[in-house]
């Protein structure tokens, strides 16, 4: 009862500051605007290639299979792109693979990571992002990708082998928070995470140092190893929570052991 109070007055307490703070908000709203300019995207319909020459129209059927269509768009990382199958995927929060011994409990992601090139998964609620490496490029990778959606939704499998999918827990607000992490908390799901889920990614809150000030945060597909990533973070997300919280003196991204090592033997 005492969080969710502290969540209700958090809440009113930043809906006061959107009021009220819209004209001087206006002056320091780049770091909303950069985010909204990083993540633009073009979409385009995916068209498998029939031969080295042509291509076959955006909807297949294999046989007994239905049709299915599927959509890709790029995102600001020219090493991951987002497929759009037209159904859901993650009917609760998101879900990140950065490397293939991650992607063991869920058939499709294992089904992706047995694409040689493919680094990087990330399912989302209705899209999957793909990440391959800098020697692939996606005119080969493109029609090996779309197979395997269409591979899965065509065998009735589900997502995951373990029916237990949880909602993220990371902004969820906690007996032990303050109004400081409630305020970030609430700005990261409500204002920041949207923005990062459209192109392809999403955020993950680790903590905030109130020592000195800095929020922690991973980046997770399309916008982790994006180019753009360290512009989004400082123009963008640590604008943003400076501005409606004080507190906060800036963004952090941090990773875990397992990409760290990854990122070394690269």
């Amino acid at each position: 009862m005492a969080a969710r109070a502290r969540g209700l007055v958090s809440r009113r307490r930043l809906s006061s500051l959107w009021r009220s703070d819209i004209s001087s908000h206006r002056s320091v709203s780049s770091g909303a605007a950069a985010i909204q300019r990083s993540f633009t995207r073009v979409a385009f319909d995916y068209r498998a290639p029939a031969s080295a020459a042509l291509r076959a129209p955006p909807r297949f059927s294999y046989g007994h299979r239905r049709s299915l269509f599927i959509q890709v768009q790029t995102t600001p990382n020219p090493a991951s792109l987002i497929f759009s199958p037209g159904k859901p995927v993650m009917e609760i929060g998101s879900s990140d693979f950065p490397n293939a011994r991650t992607a063991m409990k869920s058939p499709l992601a294992k089904s992706l990571f047995g694409i040689d090139g493919v680094t990087r998964v990330f399912f989302g609620s209705d899209f999957v992002t793909v990440t391959k490496s800098d020697d692939t490029e996606w005119d080969v990778l493109k029609p090996e990708v779309f197979a395997a959606i269409m591979d899965f939704y065509a065998s009735g499998q589900p997502l995951f082998y373990s029916a237990q999918v949880e909602a993220p827990k990371d902004t969820a607000i906690e007996e032990g928070d303050d109004e400081t992490v409630v305020m970030i908390k609430e700005l990261l799901e409500t204002r920041i995470r949207p923005a990062v889920k459209d192109d392809g990614g999403d955020i993950e809150y680790r903590g905030f140092d109130r020592e000195s000030g800095i929020v922690e945060l991973k980046m997770q597909g399309a916008c982790s190893g994006c180019p753009s990533s360290a512009v989004t973070l400082k123009s963008g997300i640590e604008n943003m929570l400076m501005h409606y919280v004080p507190e906060v003196k800036g963004v952090k991204e941090v990773k875990d052991d397992d990409e760290e090592e990854k990122a070394e033997g690269a």
